[in-house]
């Protein structure tokens, strides 16, 4: 980007400038600080220099320019203009020489899979989880006209490891409500768009909800998966273990009954879980679950916490997305807390993340908050080139608490990584 910017410079026009004398103190600084700073950006994208956005590097770069123009002092004062932007072309030359080409761009190859949740369909009543059907339609054109491919439960696993520079999109409706069967259900049906149900068992054939005729009608269809969402749809993460395995035995009981096979897709009620109901799941078989939490899913994430993003009235907005269409995967090794369940005495948690190193530009991130009820961009401390903290400036005090941290790469997609606490006692 920098070389041709200055290859935008218009040489002619320096050359034709024959200045007798040096130029004036306060305009040579004024240029001297203008390619300080291009070279201190340069270095920065480029990730030669590791003390990112730093006062040292801007320095440094001074020195660097000031040591040039110190060279040729006769043929300074009579060409000065010219021989300024010979020496930066110089020096950014170098520096393109010695820097890999992969320090200079991205190169975004792993697209993932996108999991968007839905729950209740022109339910106009209930904002916080509907989505009205003139935006479903408008949202499964987006989808089309990005090339993304809709997949189907069957093809989840194999997508997350292959195939990973294709986009794809995986559809997912939690509580199998009425609207749901009787506004979006043809629109899908007749598109042929795959999807995951994840149904609460307890509420099958009540007032607002789908029943076994309805289930075992959309179930018959290839592209259909109905996927388990336990019993009670309680908030089972604040449950004994014994209570969350009771739960989850009365729903495999109604499955068995009504629905053959039973599926291996688990759905976390509220999108909350903890160690020990994840432990729970994977113990009952489960090869999948899916939480609240945005994000896009790989094959590096923890099958039993994949992140989905969820789509209403408010987040179903066209703008966001669009945006949410180019999200790619942040790929990280671990977060602490490895417990998302927060009790008073790690409230505010004590939050780091440890990156892969195929993540370029870390120094970019921006992340966000909602401690004391209030979303603010976070403070960050990089603890290495790859690892860094989350310094929370207060508790959480609602329910949930979230932080999302996203990163812009060159071709305009984002990376993004969300990360959901539940706090107990709330």
């Amino acid at each position: 980007m920098f070389i041709l910017l200055v290859k935008c410079i218009p040489l002619a026009t320096a050359k034709a400038i024959l200045i007798p004398e040096k130029l004036p103190g306060p305009v040579f600084t004024r240029i001297e600080k203008l390619l300080s700073r291009m070279v201190f950006l340069f270095f920065n994208k480029s990730k030669i220099s590791r003390f990112n956005n730093s006062y040292l590097t801007l320095l440094v770069c001074r020195s660097l320019i000031k040591k040039l123009f110190s060279f040729n002092k006769a043929m300074e004062s009579f060409f000065p203009v010219q021989l300024m932007i010979k020496k930066f072309l110089l020096i950014l030359l170098i520096i393109f020489i010695i820097t890999p080409i992969d320090h200079l761009s991205a190169n975004v190859k792993d697209k993932g899979v996108i999991v968007l949740m839905y729950h209740r369909f022109d339910e106009n009543r209930y904002p916080s989880t509907n989505i009205k059907m003139s935006d479903f339609i408008k949202q499964l054109d987006l989808i089309k006209k990005n090339n993304f491919k809709f997949i189907s439960a069957e093809e989840f696993e194999d997508s997350l490891k292959n195939d990973q520079e294709s986009k794809k999109l995986l559809i997912t409706i939690d509580d199998a409500f009425s609207s749901f069967y009787e506004n979006a259900w043809p629109l899908l049906k007749k598109e042929q768009i795959p999807f995951i149900l994840f149904v609460n068992t307890r509420e099958v054939g009540s007032r607002g909800y789908m029943n076994w005729d309805q289930l075992k009608e959309i179930s018959k269809e290839p592209f259909v998966h109905i996927g388990n969402h336990g019993y009670s749809h309680d908030y089972l993460v604040d449950k004994s273990d014994q209570e969350i395995i009771d739960d989850i035995k009365l729903a495999n009981k109604d499955f068995e009954n009504n629905l053959k096979p039973s599926s291996t897709f688990f759905s976390y009620p509220f999108g909350e879980y903890s160690l020990g109901f994840k432990r729970i799941v994977k113990d009952y078989g489960f090869k999948f679950a899916f939480g609240q939490h945005s994000g896009v899913a790989d094959e590096t994430k923890d099958i039993y916490e994949i992140p989905r993003f969820p789509i209403n009235e408010t987040y179903g907005e066209i703008k966001r997305f669009e945006t949410i269409l180019k999200t790619i995967p942040f790929k990280f090794k671990s977060i602490t807390p490895s417990d998302n369940y927060i009790q008073d005495n790690n409230n505010p948690p004590k939050v780091t993340i440890d990156f892969y190193e195929e993540n370029k530009n870390l120094n970019l991130i921006n992340c966000y908050s909602n401690e004391l009820n209030t979303w603010k961009k976070s403070d960050i401390e990089f603890i290495d080139d790859y690892k860094l903290k989350v310094n929370l400036t207060g508790k959480y005090t609602t329910e949930r608490g979230r932080i999302n941290c996203s990163l812009r790469e060159e071709d305009g997609s984002w990376r993004w990584l969300g990360i959901q606490f539940v706090i107990a006692n709330l």
